[in-house]
């Protein structure tokens, strides 16, 4: 038997005994999970019991940014053996789709999420994966920092869409863990000058200790009047918009430079709402949606091993039975929170 904690009902976690899982079958490994990253997406089947209009499949184990040790290895895996520490991508893709061979993994279209309602995520003691979505870890990074490969593999993969260029402002609007790693990014790619905001003091206090140049409270004039002073009234040459607020959205293409991009990462909660496509076409902006990580594991915890993305955003860690505490925590931006692990072996 085993440790789970699937979500049963908006906002409610229960810790249950679940039976082992089966296998591993060809191809997949057996992973002892050590340590797991609490993520805004996961707030939201937690929160709303929906992404994009999508609705949960109560009871849904959550969890998708998991590494753990692999125990059992099934028949042709090759490269993984008992024992690699390894993170875990967490979308399982075809591999021969349109969208799989141009190496666009992330758009695959008989994709499943782990962590979704499709396929159970990482909030349990074990777990069987494909030996494919298996990352190996740098013997340097412990297992708490190793759990940011996987939002950090976003960051990869926004840089393949959207990147800061040498000398470029950026603005970056929400400091939750995905702002925060934003900001780092900005900073190790040369940014000539960030500007961060969020609704939490002590998230905008963490932005300025990642590398923003300037840090507020999310009032949209002063935001807006930061980013035109540092930009000589031009406006940002990115716009990183990690919170994915209808108001965020609205703030980040007024932030703009003319010719600039706006790019969302953050996931909106209302289905609906209204974008200022207008002001955006006069600046002439090029809007940028993402998608998930397109497995990019292993680039991240090259880049996290190389020092360059401080894991200083972690803050808190807890047992898996403080699952439910966990989320309220991270819900409700308390005790200074900014990146939260379940940690197994506590």
């Amino acid at each position: 038997m085993m440790r789970t904690v699937p979500l049963v009902a908006p906002r409610r976690l229960e810790l249950v005994e679940q039976k082992m899982p089966d296998g591993p079958g060809p191809g997949e490994v057996l992973v002892r999970l050590k340590a797991v990253g609490l993520c805004g997406s996961d707030l939201h089947w937690w929160n709303e019991g929906n992404i994009h209009g999508t609705p949960a499949a109560y009871p849904q184990i959550l969890g998708h940014e998991p590494v753990g040790e692999v125990v059992e290895a099934g028949p042709g895996v090759h490269g993984i053996h008992v024992g690699s520490r390894v993170s875990i991508e967490p979308s399982l893709t075809c591999g021969h789709c349109e969208f799989c061979l141009s190496g666009r993994h992330n758009l695959c279209v008989r994709s499943r999420f782990m962590g979704g309602p499709q396929a159970a995520g990482f909030l349990q003691e074990f777990r069987v994966v494909p030996a494919h979505n298996c990352d190996p870890i740098p013997s340097t990074l412990t297992w708490h920092q190793a759990t940011l490969m996987e939002p950090v593999a976003v960051w990869v993969h926004i840089y393949e869409l959207a990147p800061v260029r040498m000398d470029d402002t950026v603005a970056v609007l929400g400091c939750g863990s995905i702002g925060l790693l934003g900001v780092a990014m900005a900073r190790a790619a040369g940014a000539r000058a960030i500007v961060a905001c969020d609704k939490s003091p002590h998230r905008v206090e963490m932005a300025r200790r990642m590398g923003a140049h300037v840090a507020l409270e999310a009032r949209p004039t002063d935001f807006i009047d930061a980013v035109m002073q540092t930009t000589d009234g031009l406006g940002a040459d990115v716009v990183y918009d990690a919170a994915g607020a209808p108001e965020t959205i609205h703030l980040g293409i007024q932030c703009a430079k003319s010719g600039g991009r706006f790019v969302l990462v953050g996931i909106p909660e209302p289905l609906h709402f209204e974008v200022d496509l207008h002001t955006a076409m006069a600046k002439e902006l090029q809007l940028q949606m993402i998608k998930r990580s397109n497995h990019k594991g292993r680039a991240a915890g090259e880049l996290l091993a190389s020092g360059q993305i401080p894991s200083s955003i972690i803050t808190h860690l807890l047992p898996l039975n403080a699952a439910q505490e966990g989320f309220e925590l991270l819900h409700q931006r308390a005790d200074g929170v900014g990146k939260l692990i379940f940690d197994m072996e506590l």
